[in-house]
């Protein structure tokens, strides 16, 4: 479940901590009596903030060692592992259908935290920090609907962006242009989901995917030889 009250404050100091670059995969994070200490919240607080960022997969924990900065998963780029085309196929499938489990569910504070992740995005001033925080925005919908098993397809969806070839496609087809549109079409989402519309939630998140698929498409390179699309990595 999405931290609320004063565990949502702990939440986004720690990740703005984390985005800011100061630490990097692998990297030791700073204690709970440390982080209470900066930002003048409780050790409670703190702990339930760090055990939400541990469940979606951002920090690891390790008894006796302390918390660290999770190293991006990167499957083997092998027969088993999805395409973009194959990832894309599979949120327009599952992430517009998902909308009216949202609807039913979001909370006061799940909107809220929604909206931080957004004004977050729209500052962002690269491929890699925008691709955090629309991550964030997705799974945070995930999050809202508060089913685990929905919840735990999201975290699958997230491993399969940390793919190195997405996020040269998304590295390649970054521009200022492309995130204002992205953050206009996260709005539209939001807006129905307050509005309680499954409907229209579900429009625009159909309507946001197909032009993420057709950004991708022309970030895609193709074979001189066949005019085939290249998923390999740019050389």
């Amino acid at each position: 479940m999405t931290p609320v009250g004063t565990a949502a404050q702990a939440l986004r100091h720690i990740e703005q901590l984390l985005h800011d670059g100061a630490y990097h995969p692998g990297d030791r994070l700073p204690t709970e009596r440390e982080l209470a200490a900066t930002t003048g919240l409780g050790r409670g607080a703190i702990r339930e903030a760090m055990r939400h960022l541990v469940d979606t997969g951002l920090v690891t924990r390790h008894v006796g060692r302390g918390t660290f900065l999770a190293q991006p998963q990167h499957p083997d780029l092998d027969v088993s592992s999805p395409s973009p085309a194959d990832i894309m196929a599979a949120r327009l499938t599952i992430e517009p259908t998902l909308m009216s489990a949202v609807v039913l569910t979001a909370s006061g504070p799940d909107l809220a935290e929604l909206e931080q992740i957004l004004r977050h995005g729209e500052h962002a001033t690269s491929s890699v920090e925008f691709e955090q925080w629309d991550i964030r925005f997705h799974h945070g919908l995930a999050a809202a609907t508060h089913n685990e098993v929905l919840i735990g397809v999201s975290r699958y969806l997230i491993r399969c962006r940390e793919q190195p070839i997405w996020g040269n496609l998304k590295e390649r087809t970054f521009s200022t242009i492309t995130r204002d549109a992205y953050c206009a079409e996260h709005t539209a989402i939001l807006e129905a989901i307050k509005d309680r519309d499954p409907d229209a939630a579900a429009e625009h998140m159909r309507t946001h995917l197909l032009h993420v698929r057709r950004t991708l498409t022309k970030g895609m390179s193709r074979s001189p030889s066949t005019g085939t699309i290249d998923y390999r990595s740019p050389r």
